[in-house]
């Protein structure tokens, strides 16, 4: 049966809710904390907005990750999930199966994806960080989503991954077509999933037979209790960490600088932080930035496989339900001063890499990104401005990610740097 609409409930995915989408949440979580409505791509959903609620669903074990329990053409069709996967045969993913598959995929995986490889990798986005900056640091204007926020994850992953130097301009294009969603080539991020796809398992041939130190060769040597991943179980999970990891880092470097620079006094109590070597505020500033506006509006896709209750709504069995990370990270119920930002909130459990078994497995590096990335654009431009009206930014479409679609900012110009601009070419092969 249709959704019949509230007369009162607020208009939602428009490009007015996307600049500014949490009056609108705060109605939801009020009136309709659990709220069924047609989405873009007219798939009808749940979509919970209180916090307890939010955490529960998070955890609850009778909402499946598998599209196989909602519409097989809607998932075909790319109405449900990430586009392009199921074409190109990448669905074996932790973000797409249950127990006992996604425990023992996860199990495999984090054998692999270490956090001492995380640690170990601290220099190389440091020197990553640096040599970027420098592209624009002489010229006291960037765009810091196309010229910083972007390519710092790409080039990351890229290395950490295992994808030689020559290569990792493709993924840059690729990844740029994916982010891009519908504003692109129609029928561009389909090709470019498949591309990836084809590329990865070219890769993991050549990593079987001549492993190294990088994660996809983690990922084929890991075992437990004699099993492995096969062939494209670790093709879908390079892609998963590729496209998950890089997107999020995206913005959470932009919606981070853009708070930061919104909020100036508390960007202030930040910058002398950082000069005086101070970690405490850091710590907590991270975390508050990915509660105030994290780079995860909605968490993943979930359906229902047995009837369910969440804040005394009824949930029949087969429905799509989406958890607003976004909302319930800014629940009045949970959060004090839930609108303000915050950087030394130290009393915050939020939900901006979810919960539960499907917890992002990604959130270390993300996290060291994203405090790379600040405390070296804090110290390096301490003038760093916004060039553009904040009325006159767009934000991107698109259900799961929320993320700026360019942060023009100025800066007097820095003086040479020891480093020159970053290219593929910097990073090692492995």
């Amino acid at each position: 049966m249709p959704v019949q609409p509230d007369p009162a409930a607020p208009q939602l995915f428009t490009w007015e809710f996307a600049t500014d989408p949490y009056p609108a949440y705060a109605w939801l979580r009020e009136h309709a904390p659990v709220h069924r409505t047609t989405l873009p791509s007219g798939v009808e959903a749940w979509l919970v907005t209180r916090y307890a609620d939010a955490r529960q669903a998070l955890a609850d074990s009778r909402l499946s990750k598998n599209p196989a329990h909602h519409s097989e053409q809607a998932h075909r069709t790319g109405r449900v999930g990430i586009p392009g996967e199921r074409q190109a045969d990448l669905m074996t993913h932790l973000l797409n199966i249950d127990p006992p598959d996604h425990t023992r995929l996860r199990r495999l995986v984090s054998k692999a994806f270490t956090p001492r490889r995380v640690a170990e990798f601290e220099p190389r986005v440091q020197q990553l960080t640096d040599r970027l900056i420098d592209g624009f640091a002489q010229r006291g204007s960037a765009d810091l989503i196309h010229e910083f926020a972007f390519p710092l994850p790409i080039y990351a992953i890229c290395d950490l991954l295992g994808v030689p130097a020559e290569d990792q301009d493709d993924f840059r294009d690729w990844a740029g077509m994916m982010i891009r969603h519908g504003g692109g080539q129609r029928g561009g991020v389909g090709r470019a999933v498949k591309r990836m796809r084809a590329y990865l398992l070219e890769l993991i041939h050549r990593k079987r037979a001549d492993p190294g130190e990088d994660l996809i060769s983690g990922l084929i040597r890991a075992s437990d209790h004699g099993e492995h991943l096969n062939e494209n179980e670790a093709a879908a999970m390079a892609f998963i960490l590729l496209f998950a990891g890089f997107e999020t880092t995206v913005n959470l470097i932009g919606n981070g600088t853009y708070a930061l620079l919104r909020n100036p006094e508390q960007r202030r109590l930040l910058q002398e932080s950082v000069v005086r070597g101070e970690t405490a505020l850091l710590d907590t500033g991270i975390e508050e930035l990915l509660r105030y506006d994290g780079p995860v509006e909605m968490a993943t896709w979930r359906f229902a496989t047995r009837p369910l209750s969440i804040g005394g709504v009824d949930i029949p069995v087969g429905d799509p339900v989406l958890v607003v990370l976004a909302a319930a990270d800014r629940d009045p119920a949970r959060f004090a001063d839930e609108n303000t930002l915050d950087l030394a909130r130290t009393d915050n459990p939020h939900l901006g890499f979810g919960h539960g078994i499907h917890y992002c497995i990604g959130a270390p590096l993300a996290r060291l990104e994203g405090r790379s990335a600040l405390t070296t654009l804090l110290s390096r431009l301490p003038d760093l401005r916004l060039a553009e009206n904040p009325e006159n930014l767009r934000w991107r479409g698109g259900l799961i990610m929320r993320g700026l679609r360019e942060l023009p900012v100025e800066f007097t110009p820095e003086a040479r740097s020891p480093y020159a601009p970053v290219t593929p070419a910097d990073a090692p092969t492995r």
